[in-house]
């Protein structure tokens, strides 16, 4: 044994409520993530990333190091790890799903 509890041990005499909490504060963690930690959480190296998007893995530490970042960089990549950027513009009254259009 490698002196390690799994988690499922840990929880398993947590009531439904503490469970209920500690799933969405995760769910909170994983809705906000930097684009290293998207690249990192998908198993994507900078190099990889950099081959897709036909760039160099230095290119991509620099665009991953920036904190304003453009919108079409920040789309090529997403799509390039094989997601689909959606911007939301949130109102106290209201979403909107904001397109380039």
């Amino acid at each position: 044994m490698s002196g390690h509890t799994p988690f499922s041990e840990l929880t398993k005499h947590f009531s439904a409520e503490r469970l209920t909490k500690i799933q969405e504060e995760a769910n909170g963690l994983l809705a906000e993530m930097t684009l290293q930690e998207l690249r990192k959480a998908l198993g994507i190296e900078q190099g990889e990333l950099g081959e897709m998007l036909g760039i160099k893995q230095a290119a991509i530490s620099r665009m991953e190091r920036r904190n304003d970042i453009l919108l079409s960089s920040l789309r090529k990549a997403v799509e390039a790890m094989g997601g689909e950027l959606i911007i939301t513009a949130r109102f106290p009254t209201m979403e909107v799903c904001l397109n380039n259009g």
